[in-house]
């Protein structure tokens, strides 16, 4: 599994290589410039999926279904510990099936 750290850049690296006409059109632009297109092209796939950038993100990253749903829930503990929310209290709220703690 990537390291929570890298798996935003890991899925942007996943998402540009599978672009090549985009990285074609932003070619002229600077560093910064291609990453904040790279950024915007990444959100709205996103959006267009109907999915979260992180849940994106995870998707293109994961290596088995099963990876993909250990990394959901991981992301799911730590919004529900930010909220200040016991677990099954936030499953249940956002109809999550997840193991218990």
């Amino acid at each position: 599994m990537i390291a929570k750290e890298q798996r935003q850049e890991v899925a942007l690296e996943r998402f540009a290589q599978a672009n090549p006409q985009l990285l074609a059109e932003i070619a002229s632009l600077s560093e910064a410039e291609q990453r904040q297109q790279l950024e915007w092209a990444f959100e709205d796939e996103a959006q267009e999926q109907g999915v979260e950038p992180w849940e994106l993100a995870l998707r293109l990253i994961a290596e088995s279904p099963e990876e993909l749903q250990a990394m959901r829930l991981e992301v799911h503990r730590e919004v529900a510990e930010a909220l200040g929310m016991g677990w099954e209290e936030y499953c249940d709220f956002n109809e999550i099936d997840g193991p218990a703690s």
